[in-house]
């Protein structure tokens, strides 16, 4: 009977042990679902690789010719003939148009009379000259033997004289009208118009039967250039000049072949800002000015062959100026960087394969600002940490959670 009673009891105690033993796994399954996850860290990484680099300055420019010329005429007139076309090749010295130069025909033909003219006068005064001079021989005869007077052989005398000196001015005048025999016949020859330089007529300013009128500046009629050697202008900024100097390498790109670079040297950098060729105002209002509000650039120039002429006359160019390059150099990302250190070196952090992070300390010889050459502390393959980034485990949306514990719904 006793023993009936133990059992019971036992079996009893066994079902409430049971009942409270789930019921603390469904409570703590309930804390753990609602419970937000733990944050956990992620790094971004970068791997040391070879490459090259280089450090450039970049800049906007556009082509000009190497030389270029705005033919013009000299003289006034009606352009009678145009003897080129546009994007004819001429050389030097050849003709190129004509001016009517009927009127500096007649102008030659004019000076060319007063010459004659003047020629004539002196034939007339040097006779003069010998008359007036067999007279004074004779007055000073006649006064030793007493037959004249001393006013006689005075008046012959300056007579003699006058007569010196207008052979003289007529020898100056018929100088002069020598002079405008000249300048007619180099104006007649301003009616035929060359070229000055051998190169392309790129452009036609005034066209056949159009009166130029240069009384006052030169018309131009056609612009020659020289295309088979181009200069390219390039704007680089105040912040960037200091740093470059003729000589640097440089390489350019054009809009209609972005993939083919064009390479070349820097030949120069002109002193003065762009703006100067501008400017109207005073020089304190333009430093004030440009100082303000204004960019200031300095042209940089480089010659580039032109033998395809591919390269036309104010193409738009993307500009380097090379100032430092190596080749198959150990490369970072030049945003894993942080300021140096007293001794230069920068304090890098790389994870390892184990996961566990590791400090290096490296020397930087190039950085373009994208990449940053190592020079040494590093391996090519270690993972370099640019960044670090929280991700959690636990999802906002409840679709992506997993269903409640047994007894929950």
């Amino acid at each position: 009977m006793h023993m009936q009673k133990l059992i019971v009891l036992l079996r009893r105690h066994r079902r409430l042990a049971l009942t409270g033993g789930a019921g603390a796994v469904v409570v703590l399954a309930a804390v753990l679902y609602f419970m937000p996850a733990k944050p956990v860290s992620h790094y971004l990484t970068s791997p040391a690789s070879i490459g090259d680099i280089e450090d450039t300055v970049l800049a906007t420019g556009a082509i000009e010719a190497l030389q270029q010329v705005s033919v013009g005429a000299q003289v006034s007139g009606q352009l009678k003939s145009l003897k080129v076309k546009l994007g004819d090749d001429v050389v030097q010295g050849q003709l190129v148009a004509e001016i009517d130069s009927l009127t500096q025909q007649n102008a030659l033909h004019t000076a060319e009379a007063n010459l004659l003219d003047m020629k004539a006068q002196k034939q007339a005064a040097q006779a003069s000259l010998v008359q007036l001079d067999l007279a004074y021989t004779r007055q000073k005869t006649l006064l030793a033997q007493d037959a004249t007077s001393h006013s006689d052989v005075e008046s012959a005398d300056a007579s003699l004289k006058s007569a010196h000196a207008s052979l003289a001015e007529l020898d100056a005048r018929i100088r002069q009208a020598a002079i405008a025999v000249d300048t007619a016949k180099l104006n007649l020859a301003y009616t035929k118009i060359t070229s000055p330089l051998s190169g392309k007529v790129v452009a036609i300013v005034t066209k056949e039967g159009q009166t130029v009128n240069a009384s006052q500046s030169a018309p131009t009629i056609i612009k020659v250039a020289r295309l088979d050697t181009v200069t390219v202008k390039a704007e680089i900024s105040e912040a960037d000049v200091t740093r470059v100097k003729p000589g640097q390498r440089v390489y350019f790109t054009i809009l209609g072949e972005p993939d083919r670079p064009y390479k070349t040297t820097l030949r120069s950098v002109e002193p003065a800002p762009t703006s100067i060729s501008t400017d109207t105002t005073s020089s304190t209002t333009t430093t004030s000015t440009s100082s303000s509000s204004t960019a200031v650039y300095y042209n940089g120039l480089l010659d580039v062959p032109n033998a395809e002429g591919k390269l036309r006359i104010s193409m738009t160019t993307e500009v380097h100026i090379v100032l430092g390059e190596a080749r198959k150099a150990l490369m970072i990302p030049s945003s894993a960087l942080d300021k140096p250190g007293p001794d230069g070196r920068y304090k890098l952090r790389v994870v390892l394969p184990d996961q566990s992070v590791a400090t290096r300390y490296v020397r930087i010889g190039l950085n373009n600002r994208v990449n940053a050459q190592v020079l040494d502390g590093l391996r090519q393959g270690e993972q370099v940490i640019v960044g670090e980034a929280n991700a959690s485990t636990a999802v906002s949306s409840t679709n992506n959670r997993p269903g409640p514990p047994p007894g929950m719904m």
